[in-house]
């Protein structure tokens, strides 16, 4: 159906091998259980599709600001609704948690990914397609996509996150905010380029690819 392609692929390879009766790891569950277990698992896999990163981010601010004015600094969590948007943005971030990881280890899945996208770009221009943002080999820049992936995408939801369990993440945020600068100070900048024009080139980049690619 076009929708959520690759979330709904994962979906539906995990719910198949669970048919499996060696592979069955809730076997020991109720059938209510299973039903209930199902719809939470349907239900964060399918907020990991980085379309909906936006939405999934004004909705964990809008409950940060609820536990901020809860007299208690405590959020009840006492419906579904709630408890699955928390569900939700924590498998969110653990999905664009790599600029959080040691440097060292970010490094080699950033070179990684980025060899993924350098091989679909390949593909796209052999048959003459447009290709995709941040795939084109001879053009991009891993420095300066990582810089803007963080600024605009990883670090406002994992800042975000950080607020609603603080102080327990402090240290991933911490970790994520040296990396980034860490990746500033490797971009080739030439003599005619200042930051605000690099910043620029980043929104119009990342605004791009933020609906098709994770990194």
């Amino acid at each position: 159906n076009d929708e959520s392609v690759l979330e709904n692929h994962h979906l539906a390879v995990a719910f198949k091998l669970l048919q499996n009766p060696d592979c069955d790891i809730f076997i020991n569950l109720t059938k209510k259980q299973r039903q209930t277990l199902r719809k939470m698992v349907i239900d964060m896999v399918l907020a990991t599709d980085m379309s909906k990163h936006m939405s999934l981010l004004a909705d964990l601010k809008t409950m940060v600001e609820t536990k901020k004015v809860a007299g208690s600094g405590v959020l009840l969590l006492d419906n579904y609704t709630d408890r699955i948007q928390v569900l939700q943005n924590m498998v969110h971030c653990a999905d664009l948690s790599n600029p959080t990881k040691p440097l060292e280890l970010y490094r080699q899945w950033c070179n990684r990914i980025m060899e993924e996208f350098f091989q679909q770009g390949d593909k796209e221009r052999e048959a003459g397609l447009d290709i995709s943002p941040m795939c084109d080999r001879y053009n991009a820049t891993i420095e300066k996509s990582q810089v803007g992936f963080i600024d605009y995408i990883v670090h406002p939801l994992w800042e975000t996150w950080a607020d609603l369990v603080h102080p327990d993440a402090q240290d991933i945020l911490d970790a994520l905010e040296d990396n980034r600068d860490w990746y500033q100070s490797q971009i080739p900048v030439s003599p005619s380029s200042s930051e605000n024009e690099l910043k620029e080139e980043d929104e119009v980049e990342l605004g791009s690819a933020a609906c098709g690619d994770e990194q």
